[in-house]
Formats: C-alpha cells, structure tokens, sequence
C-alpha cells in the first residue's frame, strides 16, 4: 500500500460525494479505498450504484469502479479500513449528527460536507483561507467524545463562499452592514437540469434554510475561540435574500456593504488581489494559487468564463463601485459544488494533515 493516506467517503453515491471521488482521484496525499452509502447499495460495486445517475462531467475513476460498497451504518466496519472519511450522507440532521459522532469515537477524523454540526460549538467550521485557527478546539471536542485522534470538522454553506472572502480581505477597513442576493445553481440541491426539468428557463425565489444560513454562517467563520469553544462575531450585520436560478454549477452575489473606514476602490482590489492564506503559503494541493481574483470587465464574472478558476476553488469579484446608498457594492462567484462543497472539504482535510490533526492510524 502506498504511504498516502487511506479515505472513505460516506454518502459516496450522491452528487456531492461523486464529486468527492473525482476530486481525489490522482490525489497526492489522500486515496479513496472504501465508499459507503445506504444499505440500498451495499455489495454493489462503486460502478453498479451509481450507474445512470453519475452526474460529473468526468467519467468515474478506474481506481473506484470496482470498489464494493459498504453499509454507511456499519460504522466500525467501515472505519477499520480507513484513517479518515469525508462526510456527504443524506440523513436527517439528527441522524447526521449521531452517525458522524459515532465515527469520530472509532478514533476516525470525520471532514464533513453536512451542516449538521456547524454550530457544534466545539466543531470547527472553517474556510481554510480565512479561519484555520479554529481548528484549535478539537482538542475540547476530543475530551466532549472521549477519543484521542477521532473528531469532526466541517465547511460552511457553499452560498457564502462567494462573497465572505471579499469582505474578509476588507476586514481592516471595518465593515459594519451588508445587503447580499445570491443566485444559486440548481447542483446546489443535489439535481442536474434532467432530474429537475422544472428549473430550465425558470427562477424560484426561496430555498429552504438558506437566507439564515447565509446570514449567520459568516458571523461564525469571523468568530473567535474562546474556553474549548467558537463565539460567533458580532458584525457586519447581514440580510440576505436567496434564489434559484437556471444554472448547474456555480453561485453568483450581489452585495451592498458599508465600511466605518471608508477606503478607496483602488484600496479594496488591492487587498483583494492581494489576499491569501495557510492553504497558499503551504502549497496545498487543492489551493488556487490565487484565492481572490478581480475582473475589471464589467460583465465579469461570468459563470460560463470564471466558475472553473484556479480549478474550481478560486473565488472570482467583480464590478466594484460605489453607491447612492452603501458605501460600494460588488458581484461575487464561487464554485459552489468544488470550493463551496467537497473541494473545500478536501482543502479543510488537507490543511488538517499540514497541521498534524490528520495522520496514518
């Protein structure tokens, strides 16, 4: 075997974890020897359980076709073969909660793509670019649960990565009040335009959950730790509106932002072109090696031109100017299915590993 490090994915046949899979394929530090999913696909091999419903533009890695799948609830079975796994099950909240505990007392690192546990208050949710530091209660989560090398860390909302990085490289200038309307593609829901015909030339202006989510999640990544726990920031203030829009990959943002130091424009898209974090300064394999790229065009960014940036994990800012209102307002676009969902997750895993949370069983 090689001296990679041997990964699950739990959820395995489902979009996000299919993304998972093709993400890791050729991986240099991470390879995928076990998928589990429901009991419904147990014994089938990797490429019987997902057959017609493989929704990635690649075809399925040759390394995993043949892989059997295993029962998801066979927790100590499935953890025996690995030394960590990454998370996408589609389960109730509560029963994501209770599985993902009960692998992270196996002694197995659970990276999680879920919300259930976001505010866990001994659970980092993190965006490695911005608030790795928080990685720093897992040791009060390990003696919550009892174990030594087992716990779980998770990603934020894949809405919110389109325009926190922004407002993050800005953070000196104190911004206090925030107006966003994301436009979110229809693979955020887990479908493609065939399983969800209703979505083609066709807006819906509600998604379950989300408008909270994109409020608060960010107050969260701003936090700080404090006693084994994550204390949510106080500001900027933010409301959020939330629509579907006929588009598979990628989430778009409006924003309207107020600062209390009010800096030039030229002052912001250096801060953002400038901006980079662990991820870059480590060469992480799924890091962009720009994080935060902007587009002075004025019809950019564009899904169809920018979403695939720096392999899906850039963050593209555009349109940047002022306002008879707030202060400026700009567009934001993220990847919302790689650095919002399972890429961000695999750079959240690979920052765990640089830092020695990760390691061989």
């Amino acid at each position: 075997m090689s001296e990679k490090l041997k990964v699950g994915i739990l959820g395995g046949t489902g979009m996000v974890g299919q993304r998972f899979i093709s993400l890791l394929e050729n991986h240099p530090w991470f390879q995928v020897v076990t998928i589990a999913a429901s009991p419904r696909s147990e014994g089938l091999t990797y490429e019987e359980a997902v057959e017609g419903r493989w929704k990635m533009d690649t075809p399925i890695p040759e390394a995993v076709k043949k892989i059997k799948v295993m029962n998801v609830n066979d927790v100590e079975k499935v953890a025996d073969t690995v030394d960590f796994v990454f998370s996408a099950v589609d389960m109730s909240k509560d029963e994501i909660k209770a599985i993902e505990e009960a692998y992270a007392r196996t002694e197995t690192p659970v990276v999680s793509n879920n919300s259930a546990h976001r505010w866990t208050p001994d659970v980092p949710m993190v965006i490695p670019e911005i608030n790795p530091q928080h990685f720093e209660v897992i040791a009060s989560q390990k003696k919550r649960l009892g174990t030594t090398r087992g716990f779980i860390a998770v990603k934020p909302n894949c809405s919110i990565q389109s325009y926190v990085p922004a407002l993050t490289a800005w953070k000196e200038f104190e911004p206090y009040e925030c107006v966003v309307t994301t436009y979110q593609a229809i693979s955020g829901a887990g479908k493609d335009f065939r399983a969800w015909p209703e979505m083609v030339e066709n807006i819906i202006p509600y998604i379950g959950g989300e408008e909270e989510k994109s409020e608060q999640e960010p107050l969260r990544v701003w936090g700080h730790v404090e006693n084994g726990e994550v204390v949510k920031a106080e500001a900027p203030k933010i409301t959020c509106q939330c629509i579907r829009v006929p588009v598979l990959n990628g989430h778009t943002a409006a924003v309207f932002v107020k600062f209390r130091k009010k800096p030039t424009k030229e002052q912001l898209i250096e801060k953002l072109e400038s901006y980079a974090g662990f991820p870059q300064e480590e060469k992480l394999p799924m890091a962009p090696d720009q994080f935060i790229k902007y587009f002075e065009e004025d019809d950019r960014p564009q899904v169809k031109a920018d979403v695939e940036r720096d392999k899906g994990m850039g963050i593209s800012i555009g349109r940047l100017r002022e306002d008879t209102v707030y202060d400026y307002k700009f567009i934001g676009l993220s990847h919302n299915t790689i650095r919002g969902a399972a890429g961000g997750a695999v750079l959240c895993a690979e920052t765990l590993k640089a830092k020695g949370y990760i390691t061989k069983k």
